[in-house]
């Protein structure tokens, strides 16, 4: 460990798991014990996730569900070095037009109600992963998922919480969704068997699709999926009008064309170098290349200015979130400009014009740098936005740093040396009506492109949302040491990039690093409705300590304490290639995640 980093404590929640059969941490314990049972019965890293991934539709309805999204990354026992994404994020429906919604009379895209609905991605892609990677028969994978959904799961106080929140919603608004959740008209209580029997038999539909071998199979439910059923059901439901957000009631432009024009499919990751690792995300239609952005910059630091449990690392690491933040939202999107544009982003040369930008105080502006040939987005700023009371959008960390839900992360690795790192979200309960055929409700990820023109992630049909959702996969000598991520929405490779310094320059174990105190910025606009920012803004653990909170403050940054444990829901799984040792850890806070493994 360098003599210029904090040394972490010696109590961690939860030990930093190790063995050589296989590993997972998840965001819900039935999740992670649910890919274990998997890898116990022969199954590979890519059956667990995706048996881990339907389990998670169930078990954390608030914070994804079916009709959302899910990027992966991952690599395979037989290229460890060659890391490859998961494309699972669908993009705006062909009706889904800037006209059609300034003719609404919208300046945002709403952030609940089926009209923010963009392509269902997250089933495609799972069943797209099963197909080439994994080994397992359909109706194996999908069984525990079926089980949970029939038979019931102890729910959790967050989802009893979030149901509380929106009860009027639903039953003045939304009664296919009271009818779900709200049983005899009412809140479930904390651990209280819940059931989906509609998603239950929607599953069971897709497995009974097709005959034939195991691909012939997949390959049916997805048709099912994508031109079948589930396609026609959402997209005549999507066009009943129904409330948004934004106190309006509105029809969805889903279609069934839409759905059968989207296939889940692979990509080449966009990669960065940080201290004899290579660190590989998602493109430029993620926000996933910010945190290679802050890592080029961070390069060229000494280990002092990387030290977030110090008030002069803090603020470093907070004035260079900000910076990659802002080029973010200037550049990043689903179209070839934001494509080229990230290999200036990402080149040494501007790497060190950033770094020159850091200062001893807190910057309150959004500072994006320049790209040749191409003119910055300015995003309207709002800090405050007051429209009629609806739902929410994708409810992730508020202003004081209170976690109203956000999102679902998975890893694992297994004995062979395959490793995934997979962030499923959307769709969660709050974001539109239930689709009573189908058990589940459509996401709502249009929220994060813009009604104004001129930017890659101005809304445009066909076209992906930049989407916050954010995995991460680490190598070392070119072979994958590290799959991780976290829910969070903004805040994901915020927390993510605190574990990365921690790990590779501090020298903490992974559960140290998740464990330790997190801090993040506001200081941008939102991805999600309703879009506001806080400008200059520090959201911060307590355990941070005083010292370096005051330190924050005298440089200028406007602090909200979180509390102790409030911030980050990361975990990670590792593989030392030279011995095959595994590794596993997960977060505490919260009470809900966990990591599992032999």
């Amino acid at each position: 460990m360098p003599a210029a980093f904090t040394p972490p404590p010696d109590f961690t929640t939860r030990p930093t798991l190790q063995g050589i059969f296989g590993m997972t941490a998840s965001t819900h314990w039935i999740a992670t014990a649910t890919a274990q049972s998997v890898l116990e019965r022969g199954g590979n890293a890519f059956d667990a996730a995706a048996a881990a991934g339907f389990v998670l539709h169930v078990v954390e309805p608030h914070l994804n569900g079916p009709g959302g999204d899910m990027p992966a990354i991952f690599v395979t026992a037989d290229a460890p070095g060659e890391p490859v994404v998961l494309m699972g994020q669908g993009p705006a429906p062909a009706a889904a037009t800037r006209e059609h919604f300034h003719d609404l009379g919208l300046d945002l895209v709403p952030g609940a109600g089926a009209l923010a609905a963009a392509v269902p991605g997250a089933v495609d892609a799972w069943l797209v992963l099963l197909r080439d990677h994994g080994t397992w028969d359909l109706a194996d994978v999908l069984a525990p998922a079926i089980g949970y959904a029939r038979h019931g799961h102890p729910v959790l106080p967050a989802v009893c919480r979030t149901i509380a929140q929106v009860r009027d919603l639903l039953t003045e608004h939304w009664p296919t969704s009271a009818a779900q959740w709200l049983p005899g008209g009412r809140v479930p209580e904390p651990g209280e068997l819940i059931r989906n029997e509609a998603y239950a038999r929607t599953l069971e539909r897709l497995v009974a699709a097709g005959t034939g071998g195991r691909v012939a199979r997949i390959e049916a439910a997805r048709s099912a999926w994508r031109e079948g059923f589930v396609a026609e059901a959402a997209a005549a439901f999507a066009a009943v009008p129904h409330r948004h957000s934004d106190g309006g009631t509105y029809a969805g432009v889903l279609t069934a064309a839409d759905f059968a024009a989207f296939s889940a499919g692979y990509e080449a990751p966009a990669t960065a170098e940080f201290r004899g690792h290579t660190v590989a995300k998602t493109g430029a239609w993620g926000q996933g290349p910010a945190l290679l952005q802050m890592l080029t910059v961070l390069d060229g630091l000494d280990d002092e200015h990387l030290d977030p449990s110090t008030a002069v690392g803090a603020h470093t690491l907070l004035e260079v979130l900000k910076l990659a933040l802002a080029d973010r939202d200037a550049y990043y999107g689903d179209d070839d400009a934001a494509a080229a544009a990230l290999e200036h982003l990402l080149s040494p040369g501007y790497a060190a014009e950033r770094r020159a930008l850091i200062g001893d105080t807190a910057s309150a502006e959004v500072r994006p740098g320049r790209v040749p040939g191409r003119a910055p987005f300015a995003a309207p700023l709002r800090e405050s936005y007051t429209p009629a009371p609806a739902g929410t959008g994708e409810p992730t960390v508020s202003r004081a740093g209170v976690v109203r839900g956000d999102t679902c992360h998975i890893d694992v690795v297994d004995r062979w040396g395959n490793m995934i790192s997979a962030t499923p979200s959307g769709g969660w309960l709050q974001s539109s009506p239930t689709i009573p055929e189908l058990g589940f409700c459509l996401g709502t990820r249009l929220q994060m492109m813009w009604l104004e023109e001129g930017a890659s992630s101005s809304l445009e049909p066909g076209r992906r949302p930049r989407t916050t959702l954010s995995p991460t996969l680490v190598l070392r000598d070119g072979q994958a040491v590290t799959a991780l991520g976290s829910p969070g929405g903004d805040q994901q490779d915020q927390w993510q990039l605190l574990y990365l310094v921690r790990t590779i320059v501090g020298g903490y174990s992974p559960q140290q690093a998740i464990d330790a105190p997190i801090f993040h910025t506001r200081s941008m606009p939102d991805s999600f409705w309703p879009r506001t920012w806080a400008p200059g803004s520090a959201v911060v653990e307590d355990r941070l300590g005083e010292d370096v909170i005051a330190g924050l403050e005298r440089r200028g940054h406007r602090v909200t304490r979180a509390g102790d444990w409030s911030l980050g829901r990361l975990s990670a799984v590792t593989r030392d290639p030279a011995t095959g040792i595994l590794g596993a850890a997960a977060n505490a806070r919260g009470m809900q995640g966990y990591a599992a493994g032999r």
